[in-house]
Parts: C-alpha cells; sequence; structure tokens
C-alpha cells in the first residue's frame, strides 16, 4: 500500500502553490479538507478516459482533497482555473489517518472516476490484481477494497454519495482561507 499525505509536497510537477488544510468535525463530515491550488506548473497533466482527453493539472487549477476519517476512501475534486469540476476521483483507502499532525490515507490501489458528465470510469482493478499477486496487500485487504468499492458505487449510482455536493461548499471554504 502507499501511504499519501493531502499535502503532496513530494509533486515536483507544481512549481508554485497555495495550500490550505482544515480539521472539519460536523454532522455531514469529520475528517480533513485540503486545497492545492497550482499557481504555476511545469507542463500540464493530460489523462484520457473514454477516447477522451482530460486535462487535469494546469496553471490555476485547483484540487481539493477529502479526506473523511470515518470512511475508507478519499475525494479529489479536481477544478480547471475557471473553477469548473473536471472529475471526482475516489480512491479506495485501507485508512485515513493523522501522522505529526499531516493526514494521510493508505491507498488501496482501486479507483473511481466520475466526470462532469456523470460517466463513471471504475480504474486499477489490475493494480488491485497485482498487489495481491505480489503480497503488498493479504487477501482480507483485497476483499476489503472491493466492498468498499462496490458501496461508494452503489451510492454514486443512487445519488447518495454526500461527497460530490459537499466538495463545492469546502472548495469555496478554503479558497477564503487562502485570500485572506
Amino acid at each position: 500500500m502507499k501511504k499519501r499525505f493531502l499535502h503532496r509536497n513530494d509533486w515536483t510537477r507544481i512549481i508554485k502553490r497555495d495550500y490550505s488544510l482544515e480539521q472539519i468535525n460536523h454532522k455531514d463530515f469529520n475528517g480533513f479538507i485540503a486545497l492545492i491550488k497550482m499557481n504555476e506548473v511545469k507542463e500540464p497533466l493530460i489523462t484520457e478516459y473514454l477516447i477522451k482527453k482530460l486535462c487535469i493539472v494546469d496553471n490555476n487549477y485547483l484540487w481539493l482533497q477529502q479526506l473523511p476519517l470515518n470512511e475508507n476512501f478519499a475525494i479529489t475534486s479536481m477544478f480547471n482555473e475557471n473553477g469548473e469540476i473536471i472529475q471526482w476521483y475516489i480512491d479506495i483507502t485501507y485508512e485515513n489517518g493523522v501522522e505529526n499532525g499531516e493526514p494521510y490515507m493508505l491507498d488501496l490501489f482501486l479507483d473511481i472516476v466520475v466526470l462532469r458528465t456523470g460517466e463513471i470510469i471504475e480504474k486499477d482493478k489490475d493494480e488491485l490484481e497485482e498487489a495481491l499477486h505480489n503480497n503488498w496487500i493479504t487477501k482480507s485487504q483485497y476483499d476489503f477494497a472491493y466492498r468498499v468499492f462496490y458501496q461508494v458505487l452503489k451510492q454514486i449510482h443512487e445519488g447518495t454519495f454526500k461527497y460530490f455536493d459537499l466538495s463545492l461548499k469546502h472548495r469555496d471554504y478554503l479558497l477564503g482561507k487562502i485570500h485572506e
């Protein structure tokens, strides 16, 4: 499993950025939210889904990360320079926690991408298989990843995955903190 911190300080693609982190303990959300405003990047990051190319990193793009402490996933909402959602990227996690004051996730390889058009992409099943095959994860962790994966997919299909709606609220809140 990969341990990833919300600050993403190891990401060398970003030359200049603003970062804001906040812990929230509310009935709608208990965990951490972090906003990375990419003021300047070395080069754009283009990804391809369903024969469509999407730019997910460029100058003045925003990534909002939501790390609910009571769940086994993390959501990254990606916004273009006009503040429009590009996609939601959901990492299935084994654990969401805090180490030395910094929030982190233990990534279980399996991911879900939801495009602004509503299209859903199931990602990295091959990486999860490889992780099991190489004993990077146990069979129990493998099964757990799929249980969480299908629970999240069910909520998305039913329209009950509340984190999409919260992403705009959380983004606007942290943008206000950056501009203070």
